[in-house]
C-alpha cells in the first residue's frame, strides 16, 4: 500500500510536516517495503489561497491510498474524499514514526477537516 506522508524533509527520519496544504514535501511511502519517493510541494507554498486544493490534487496524482498529516482543513479534505484517498490525522513525530502508528492501527481515519481554511 502506498501512503502520502506530509514531510519538512526529504527523509523517513524527517519531522512530519503538520500542515498538509503546505507542508514542505510529501514522501510517497510503499508500507510493506518502505521505500519511498519525494514528492514535490514548492509550488504551493506560497500560493495566497487554494494551496490545499492543489496539495490534493498531487496527492491524487500520486495514486496514494492515504494521506497521513498533522492537519487538513475543508478544501482539501473534500478532494482527497473525492479521490477516495483516506485522510489521517493527528499525525506527529518523525514520518517513519507516523507510519509504524499507521500500521500499528494508532492513527485514525478522519470523518472531517480538523482545522478551518487558511490555518497556518
Amino acid at each position: 500500500m502506498k501512503i502520502l506522508v506530509s514531510s519538512q524533509g526529504h527523509t523517513l527520519d524527517a519531522a512530519l510536516d503538520p500542515r498538509f496544504g503546505r507542508a514542505a514535501c510529501f514522501l510517497l511511502v510503499d508500507t510493506e517495503s518502505l521505500e519511498y519517493s519525494v514528492v514535490e510541494n514548492s509550488q504551493n507554498l506560497n500560493l495566497p489561497q487554494g494551496a490545499g486544493i492543489q496539495a490534493g490534487k498531487t496527492a491524487a496524482a500520486t495514486g496514494a491510498a492515504a494521506v497521513l498529516t498533522g492537519h487538513c482543513g475543508p478544501k482539501a479534505f473534500d478532494v482527497l474524499q473525492a479521490a477516495g484517498i483516506e485522510v489521517v490525522v493527528g499525525a506527529s513525530g518523525r514520518v517513519i514514526d507516523a507510519i509504524q502508528h499507521y500500521k500499528n492501527g494508532k492513527l485514525e481515519t478522519a470523518m472531517a477537516p480538523d482545522v478551518e481554511g487558511h490555518w497556518v
